[in-house]
Parts: C-alpha cells; sequence; structure tokens
C-alpha cells in the first residue's frame, strides 16, 4: 500500500479515539464514542441507525484483467474505555472479469482481550454495466478496452450473541472504526461523489492521485483527502486543528501525564510524540502560504503580427501580452475632491471641528471639539458620504496620511471651519 495512503488510514482509523485531556477519568473519555461501528446482528436488529454490516460500493473503469483487491482497516475492543487494537483484513486479489462471475469471500474469527470471539464475513464481486469504449484515465497508460463494472466490498458482524445487551456490552463485540479499502491495477474508480452507488454506514471518496483506490470513512470527506506535510501525527482528534491539539497536550499537568501513562500505550506514544514537538514544528503548524505567478489555462499563443496599415487586432485572450488600464482611469481608492451635503460643500484639505452626537462610539466622542483636516471623501454606493480626516496637532498626522489610515466621520459630525460654507 502506497505510503500516503497508509498514514491516511492511519489517522483515519484513530478519529475519535480518545479526546482531550485524553485522561481515563475524563467525562469524555470514561465512554466511548467510536465512529463506524459494525455491530452484532442481534443488538443491530433492535435500532433502526444501527447496522450489522457495510458495503461499499462504487465504478470502477478497468480491463477485464485487472486485479482487484480490498481490505477492512477496524479497531477491535480491548478494554472497558476507549481501549482497543487495530485489525486488518484481507481479501485475496482477483481479476475483475472473473469476480462479475463469482464472489470472492473469507470468514474470519478474532479473539479479544476478553476471551470473546468475532466472526467477521467479507465479500468482494462486481457486476459489468456496459462496455466501454477505450476511455483513458489521464495520467496512466494502459492498453486493451476498458469496461464499467459496480464493485461491492460487504462485511458483515456475524457474532452471535443474546438478545438484550447494553450498548457497551455490544461496542466488544462490535468492530470500530470500520474502514473498508478497494485497490486496483489496471483500472481506475470513478468518483462515488460524481456517481454514488448507495454504499452502506461507509462514505466513499478517491483516496489516491491515480484514482486507483476508494475508502470506505466513518465521516464525510472531500475526494483526495491528504495528511499536511507539517503534522506531527494523528493525535484522535484528525479534523481539528493540530497546532491547538498540540498545544494543549503541552498544556497537561505532570498529574494528568502520569494518568495518561498508567493507561493505552497508544495514547502515552501519541502524548510523547506531541510532547517531543519542537517551538518550529508548532510555528509551522500555524499555516501555509504558496506565491506563484497566475498561470493560464491554455498554453500562451505569440502575439498577432500586427495588421497592415497600422491597424490593431482584436485582443486575444491568451497571448502573453499583460492587460494594461486605460489611460486617465479614475482611482476609486482616492476618492473625491469635494462633496455637498445638505447644502454644505466640503472640500479636501478643509479644516473641520469633531462634532460626534450622542450615540457615537466612545473613541469619537473622545475626540469633541477636535481640530481635523479633511483628507479623503469617499461615496459608498449608497450615495451616503464618508470623511477621512487626520486631528491637527496629534503626532500622528502624517503617520496617518502616509499609511491612509483615516478617522472616518459623516457630515452632521463635522462642522467647518472658516468660509466653507456657500
Amino acid at each position: 500500500m502506497p505510503e500516503p495512503l497508509q498514514q491516511l488510514l492511519d489517522s483515519l482509523l484513530y478519529e475519535g479515539y480518545a479526546l482531550y485531556p485524553y485522561t481515563p477519568g475524563a467525562t469524555k473519555n470514561a465512554t466511548p464514542t467510536p465512529f463506524g461501528i459494525v455491530y452484532p446482528p442481534a443488538y443491530a436488529r433492535a435500532l433502526p441507525s444501527t447496522f450489522d454490516h457495510l458495503e461499499l460500493r462504487c465504478v470502477l473503469e478497468a480491463v477485464p484483467d485487472a486485479v482487484l483487491e480490498a481490505e477492512l482497516r477496524c479497531l477491535i475492543a480491548t478494554g472497558a474505555r476507549h481501549q482497543a487494537r487495530a485489525e486488518t483484513l484481507a481479501l485475496p486479489g482477483a481479476m475483475v472479469g472473473a469476480l462479475a462471475g463469482c464472489a470472492v469471500e473469507r470468514e474470519v474469527l478474532l479473539q479479544t482481550a476478553e476471551g470473546l470471539t468475532l466472526c467477521v464475513w467479507l465479500g468482494l464481486s462486481a457486476r459489468e454495466l456496459q462496455a466501454g469504449s477505450g476511455v483513458k484515465h489521464p495520467g496512466v497508460e494502459r492498453p486493451g478496452v476498458e469496461r464499467r463494472y459496480q464493485t461491492l466490498l460487504r462485511v458483515e458482524n456475524r457474532t452471535a450473541v443474546s438478545s438484550g445487551l447494553d450498548r457497551a456490552a455490544a461496542l466488544r463485540r462490535s468492530l470500530l472504526s470500520s474502514h473498508p479499502v478497494m485497490r486496483v491495477r489496471g483500472g481506475h474508480f470513478i468518483s462515488p461523489l460524481e456517481r454514488p452507488c448507495g454504499s452502506t454506514n461507509t462514505f466513499p471518496v478517491l483516496a489516491t492521485a491515480r484514482d486507483d483506490a476508494v475508502i470506505g470513512t466513518t465521516i464525510v470527506l472531500p475526494d483526495h483527502p491528504q495528511i499536511a506535510p507539517e503534522s506531527r501525527g494523528a493525535l484522535f482528534d484528525s479534523t481539528e486543528i493540530e497546532e491547538a491539539l498540540l498545544l494543549h497536550v503541552l498544556a497537561l499537568s505532570d498529574a494528568e501525564r502520569e494518568e495518561i501513562g498508567r493507561q493505552d500505550p497508544a495514547v502515552s506514544a501519541m502524548v510523547a510524540r506531541a510532547a517531543a514537538s519542537s517551538p518550529q514544528d508548532i510555528l509551522a503548524l500555524h499555516g501555509r502560504v504558496t506565491l506563484r505567478d497566475p498561470r493560464p489555462r491554455d498554453a500562451p499563443r505569440p502575439l498577432r503580427d500586427p495588421l497592415p496599415g497600422g491597424q490593431q487586432p482584436a485582443r486575444d485572450p491568451y497571448t502573453t501580452e499583460p492587460p494594461q488600464e486605460p489611460v486617465g482611469l479614475h482611482d476609486p481608492r482616492a476618492g473625491e475632491e469635494a462633496a455637498s451635503v445638505d447644502g454644505v460643500v466640503f472640500r479636501r484639505g478643509a479644516t473641520v471641528l469633531i462634532k460626534p452626537g450622542r450615540e457615537a462610539d466612545l473613541q469619537a466622542r473622545m475626540l469633541e471639539g477636535r481640530s481635523a483636516t479633511i483628507e479623503r471623501i469617499l461615496t459608498d454606493y449608497d450615495g451616503k458620504v464618508h470623511f477621512g480626516v487626520t486631528i491637527d496637532g496629534d503626532p500622528g498626522q502624517d503617520l496617518m496620511r502616509d499609511t491612509g489610515r483615516y478617522l472616518y466621520f459623516f457630515a452632521p459630525e463635522l462642522e467647518l471651519c472658516g468660509d466653507g460654507r456657500r
């Protein structure tokens, strides 16, 4: 399995496994709340929201001798709370054309730490939908004519239990965080988001850049989900902000760390890994900005030769010539030279007294009676005039002019000084 896909599955498998502050005595960790549960049949029949199976269905375009593989990644409960161990149940690869006539099946018995036996059945099949027309997937070279199949990976929990189990007992006999996976050699999957096929108890998405793998997730994700390269590893809350989670782990008390050290090794390893993060590691998680020059959608075409008589050719949107602004175009950020409000003409550079009303905010009222200079006049789409001013005698007046950061008032809040009235 490719390493990026393996990392993605490892991260998804432990989503919600333990929650901050990760101590066994925390209320949120007292009762397990796993995703992707496949219950035993006797328990699942009692509730409409529970399932004793899952089905991963998707559409595959492949040649008949393309090899399809499938497996299930899940957790098996090993303790009274969230403790669990990871299991991988695989089916042997088979040609898609053969699967259309005969499904591959397997039954597996799993032993839990409490001496319980779980019976799990897996089946992989395919059904041809229509003959293809040699459609090629971008970046993938495959000879032959592709056909379209609907593939099905079904997983059943066939564990026999007595009726009347409570949820805690049922979880100890269930498949937790169940993630089915299908991979193909010699074909590609069509996005389940574009061509849904009615999967049950799982949410399928494309998992690789070549679209040769599909995973059924326990939470809704987009196609091609990825682990950020800056990530320090799974924290059991992989859909949250990792920087914040790392800082939370670093804020744990010594008593909490000691309590965690006595419980599940998976949680202890996570805390130790988070505690080993350097300040540079945490800073790298704060965000990433990628700067690049804009690229046209199509390859740029050469500039056309000038037409006879000095005529200019029509502009081609794909030429390499950068667009030019029309000469004399007014910059709307510069504002207006003057504006008339209720018969009073305010001009840029005029001196005004600030007279905010009682409804104004505290910052504006603190400037009452101060002399100011109108630096910018802007009119919004509703026709309301905004006056940007600087405060006369303020040591930061020149800085405000240099940066263009002004204090804005409306006309009723300003009184013209001198003969500005007309």
